[in-house]
């Protein structure tokens, strides 16, 4: 049988299968954490007694938190420092840069697996890898050598014709195409590109793509290894990485979906989703207040030779403020030794830490009601720290030529090219530490140990403490940001914050009624992937979410911590009394403020009813 290039991977990796729940469980090559997931995830770790991580290679990351207001994240990062040289984890300092720009440079290989605590973890295939976004604890098991299941993935073959037009981004391919599929288009899918258009694209493209594949709510996208891979691990000096793949011909994919590269324009996804895509040529009278370009979507080397031959010899406009950040010490000595950062510098940049930075709310929050233009990946309600900016993601030509004209502006049929692609990347690895299994773990006093949940009990009433609608992101959950996150290790603290940027009584209100339900529409936690969205509401003891469909990471890490999934249209009101009752086949919910109930089969597979059943995945060991 002919087979996507995603099962050729997933099957030499399978590790057990369920055919009648549709699930797999597959062995994981690499693991990834970065230090707002992080903590818990070692956490976890340390408590199934292990004496060092059983997979092939696992990289702590430090790159959200790197602002150290008070002695919370200094602390956090001595403990995964710690942790990191005792188990046996490469450790990545502060500084270094963003996990997944990193982690494509130096240590993503085509044809592994690899599971991160980060939702765009998939970045990394943009090499070929497979690689994975998940809750800390599902990391945590990846590192105690257990399997990581999903649930069989459909395949949607995305083909690529031609090449681009000047001006136009692989960031436009990928918003074009997340119009097309909506934020809720990718749940438990892997996009699989192919095509002639995919040999005209760089690995910092590709990558990308794939990391912005998170928005689609897809369980991973890939590209072949080919040719382009081989010289991108060519000039990281990781050639003997290099191992070719690719889909068998006539393969037969679930979707079908074809992209003619050369009719794409620069495209916007405008507040505040990243699936409201307009043509940046529809918004040009728009005013930009601020600008910022990096994150883990657009700050390689290539996506700044881009920056840099808008910017030569100009000014940014007076109104604006434009900040840019090098996504890795690598692509920061680059710019500096081919000039491009001189050019950012003379041009009015703000140069920004090589960090996450103001993706995840970590500074830069825009004025009042104020327009920002981002390269980044999400543009959810209150993730800038500004909830009345209008934040509009783009791709860096778009970003930089609107800093220049402050407004924003389409550089299509803009020839981009002052500066040499074809340059030797450093190793630059002086912020990356091998283990040596000689630290002992040092713990902060904002460290605290992990709750113990008891079961939720199979017949429960419980009060809606918030009714909600469609996709409600773990932003609106469990907000990030630099007055929040240094809380993340403190469940007790942090769980103060629950729905804070749209319901300032919620947390509360839970303390206040005891156990609860939350109700909600479809695609319920999209977004990252911090469990802490699951952690914080069970600690305010809620019992339950009912939704119409979830988000696949954050559904799991619903179930890991005990709280009962349920797949269901229903209205309720704040307030309303709710019963819950089921067994491993049905589940009952009725609404007795109402007088209506509504039934039908449990959505859980054997294993995840087990775990509902003792309070969650830590309770089983």
């Amino acid at each position: 049988m002919k087979k996507t290039l995603t099962y050729k991977i997933l099957d030499a990796h399978k590790v057990s299968e369920d055919l009648e729940n549709n699930k797999m469980s597959i062995k994981i090559d690499q693991t990834l954490t970065q230090d707002a997931t992080g903590t818990m995830a070692y956490l976890e770790f340390l408590s199934f007694g292990i004496d060092k991580v059983k997979t092939d290679l696992s990289v702590s990351y430090v790159d959200h938190n790197t602002l150290q207001n008070g002695f919370m994240n200094a602390d956090d990062h001595k403990f995964l420092q710690t942790v990191a040289d005792k188990y046996g984890i490469v450790f990545s300092k502060a500084g270094n840069g963003i996990c997944h720009q990193v982690n494509v440079e130096r240590f993503a290989v085509p044809g592994r697996t690899i599971l991160g605590s980060d939702s765009h973890t998939p970045t990394s295939s943009g090499v070929g890898a497979l690689a994975i976004g998940a809750g800390g604890l599902g990391v945590a098991c990846a590192m105690a050598g257990m399997p990581f299941t999903i649930v069989r993935p459909k395949v949607v073959g995305v083909k690529l014709l031609n090449k681009l037009r000047n001006g136009v981004s692989a960031k436009d391919i990928i918003i074009h195409l997340i119009g097309l599929m909506t934020v809720k288009g990718g749940v438990n899918k892997v996009i699989e590109y192919y095509g002639d258009g995919v040999k005209t694209l760089s690995v910092p493209e590709r990558a990308t793509i794939c990391n912005m594949g998170a928005e689609l709510g897809a369980t991973s996208s890939l590209f072949p290894s080919d040719e382009i891979t081989k010289e991108f691990l060519r000039l990281q000096g990781r050639e003997e990485d290099y191992k070719e793949l690719s889909r068998d011909e006539d393969c037969i994919y679930d979707e079908d979906i074809t992209i003619d590269l050369a009719s794409l324009e620069p495209e916007a996804s405008c507040p505040n989703s990243p699936d409201n895509v307009k043509l940046v040529s529809l918004l040009k009278d728009i005013k930009v207040d601020q600008v910022l370009i990096g994150s883990c979507t657009n700050s390689s080397y290539y996506d700044f030779v881009k920056v840099a031959s808008i910017l030569k010899g100009k000014k940014i406009h007076k109104d604006v403020s434009l900040g840019i950040a090098p996504g890795s010490q690598q692509v920061l000595q680059m710019i500096t030794k081919n000039g491009i950062l001189d050019v950012l510098l003379e041009s009015g940049a703000r140069i920004l830490e090589s960090a996450c930075g103001p993706c995840i709310g970590m500074g830069q929050s825009p004025a009042t009601d104020a327009v920002s233009l981002r390269t980044f990946n999400r543009n959810f309600y209150g993730r800038s720290g500004t909830n009345s900016a209008k934040v509009y993601l783009v791709s860096p030509e778009v970003a930089a030529l609107s800093a220049v004209n402050g407004y924003i502006s389409s550089p299509l049929g803009m020839e981009l090219n002052e500066f040499s692609m074809d340059v030797e990347y450093p190793k630059c690895d002086s912020l990356l530490y091998k283990p040596t299994f000689k630290s002992e773990v040092v713990m902060g006093p904002n460290i605290k140990p992990i709750p113990k949940f008891l079961p939720i009990g199979n017949n429960f009433d419980a009060k809606v403490m918030i009714s909600l609608e469609d996709n409600i992101t773990t932003d609106h959950i469990m907000p990030a940001g630099a007055k929040v996150l240094p809380y993340r290790s403190n469940i007790e603290k942090i769980s103060e914050f629950v729905f804070s940027n749209i319901d300032e009584g919620f947390s509360k209100r839970c303390l206040e009624n005891g156990a609860g339900v939350i109700v909600a529409k479809t695609n319920y936690g999209q977004g990252s992937s911090r469990e802490h969205a699951a952690i914080a509401p069970r600690y305010l003891g809620i019992k339950a979410v009912i939704a119409s469909s979830f988000a696949r990471i954050h559904k799991k890490n619903l179930i890991n911590f005990g709280i009962l999934p349920i797949e269901l249209d229903m209205d309720a009101d704040l307030l309303d009394e709710i019963n819950v009752s089921f067994d491993k086949e049905t589940i009952k919910v009725t609404n007795k403020t109402k007088g209506k109930s509504y039934e039908r089969v449990l959505d859980l597979t054997p294993e995840e009813y087990n775990l509902i059943q003792v309070g969650g995945l830590l309770n089983t060991f």
